[in-house]
C-alpha cells in the first residue's frame, strides 16, 4: 500500500467518524448561520462523558468564535460543525448569537457609501 492509499484510508475513516458523531444528520435541528457567534456556556472543562468533538468545541469557544471558524480550526466539514454546535446549544453547553436579520438603517448605508467614495 502506498502513502497515498494510507491518506485516502484515513480520510474515509475520518468521514465515517464524522457521520457517526452527528448521527447521520447533515443539517442542524434549527437554523444556524455560519456567521453566528458561539461561546462556551461553562467555564469548566467538559469531562470524558462528552465526545472529544464537544470538548474541543467547548475549549475553542472560550473565546467567541463564528461557526465557520470552529469548523476551520477543528478541520471538520461545516455541516458537521453546525450539527454539533446546534446539539451543544440544546444541551446548554454553548451560547449561540445569531446575526440580526433585517434592513440596515439608511444612516449606516450612507456612511458606508461615503467611506467607499473616499477610497
Amino acid at each position: 500500500m502506498t502513502s497515498w492509499d494510507d491518506g485516502a484510508q484515513q480520510e474515509r475513516s475520518s468521514l465515517v467518524r464524522m457521520y457517526t458523531v452527528t448521527g447521520g444528520r447533515t443539517a442542524p435541528r434549527g437554523g444556524l448561520a455560519i456567521e453566528a457567534l458561539v461561546s462556551s456556556a461553562t467555564s469548566a472543562v467538559l469531562g470524558t462523558s462528552y465526545s472529544r468533538e464537544y470538548r474541543a468545541i467547548s475549549e475553542l469557544c472560550r473565546q467567541v468564535r463564528s461557526v465557520a471558524e470552529v469548523s476551520a480550526l477543528l478541520a471538520v466539514p461545516l455541516g458537521v460543525a453546525r450539527v454539533l454546535i446546534s446539539d451543544m446549544e440544546a444541551e446548554g453547553l454553548v451560547r449561540v448569537y445569531q446575526p440580526q436579520v433585517g434592513t440596515p438603517e439608511m444612516n449606516l448605508l450612507e456612511r458606508v457609501l461615503s467611506g467607499l467614495r473616499r477610497l
